[in-house]
């Protein structure tokens, strides 16, 4: 499937990124936990060099528990800090505080011994479009969401917020646009709605879906549209069963692909069929 994209903003984005990374003390990579390596920029790593980093996991309340256990075990194993959160409801933003004070503790320690009393940590948030930036520094700031003055020797243009008397987050442009080299990074993307629908094939791309959905979440194929299928069932078949159970019919009682693409399409993004990931650790090995 050939997804055009042209983002135009990459070149700058990263050029900001560089120019305040020396003001940063850790980096927050924020993804989406349905799709955890899909939902990263690459070049994330080669950006931020040495600094700390905490990968946040968002979105968890749409992901598949059982393996949302699996990537918290992966990190664990890489030796990666992580916080699973649910930036809307609020959830695991305190986890995320105490993570990044865990995390720079032994360099708050040190600078203590040197004197430096006091020193507050400065964070920056990193994320392709749509992963939930906005809303985690709106949650993570609470009531003082409002920016605060001008730190002496940073441009005007940057403004912090407070998240806490010890913790600064730089409000800064932070995104990173997604690459689409592999074709499955955009399939997944356009799965959970990150990309516009008119950069890609909505029918190849619905078609691709079921036929991830039947091996890896059957019963919850079977279970919404109440069709029946196997493994001889292919997925062309599997689209007509359910554009058939719907009556997505167009005129002379032909089958409407592009209204049953639309449909299934829309569907998963709304998480009507409940909580599912589109990818595990054990791909990456």
């Amino acid at each position: 499937m050939d997804i055009q994209w042209y983002p135009g903003h990459m070149a700058k984005t990263k050029r900001l990124i560089s120019e305040n990374l020396k003001l940063i003390d850790i980096v927050i990579e924020l993804v989406d936990a349905r799709i955890p390596v899909s939902s990263r920029n690459p070049e994330v790593d080669g950006l931020v060099g040495g600094k700390k980093k905490i990968v946040v996991l968002n979105k968890t309340d749409l992901a598949d528990p059982e393996i949302n256990k699996l990537w918290e075990q992966h990190y664990k194993d890489a030796g990666q800090p992580y916080v699973f959160v649910d930036c809307i409801k609020g959830k695991g933003i305190k986890e995320l505080i105490a993570k990044i004070k865990q995390v720079m503790k032994p360099v708050m320690d040190r600078d203590k011994k040197k004197g430096r009393m006091n020193r507050q940590i400065k964070c920056l948030i990193l994320g392709i479009p749509n992963v939930g930036k906005s809303t985690l520094i709106n949650t993570i700031g609470g009531k003082s969401t409002a920016k605060t003055g001008n730190i002496p020797g940073v441009t005007k243009s940057n403004q912090w917020i407070k998240v806490s008397s010890d913790i600064l987050l730089l409000d800064t442009p932070g995104i990173l646009w997604p690459k689409f080299d592999d074709e499955v990074i955009g399939l997944k993307l356009a799965w959970i709605g990150s990309i516009k629908e008119t950069i890609y094939d909505r029918e190849e791309a619905a078609l691709k879906l079921i036929g991830y959905l039947r091996e890896a979440y059957p019963e919850k194929l079977h279970d919404r549209y109440k069709i029946e299928f196997d493994e001889n069932t292919t997925d062309l078949e599997i689209m007509d069963k359910i554009a058939l159970k719907r009556k997505l019919l167009a005129r002379g009682g032909e089958i409407d692909y592009a209204r049953t693409s639309e449909m299934i399409m829309d569907e998963i993004k709304k998480t009507t069929f409940g909580k599912i990931s589109f990818e595990w650790p054990m791909e990456q090995l």
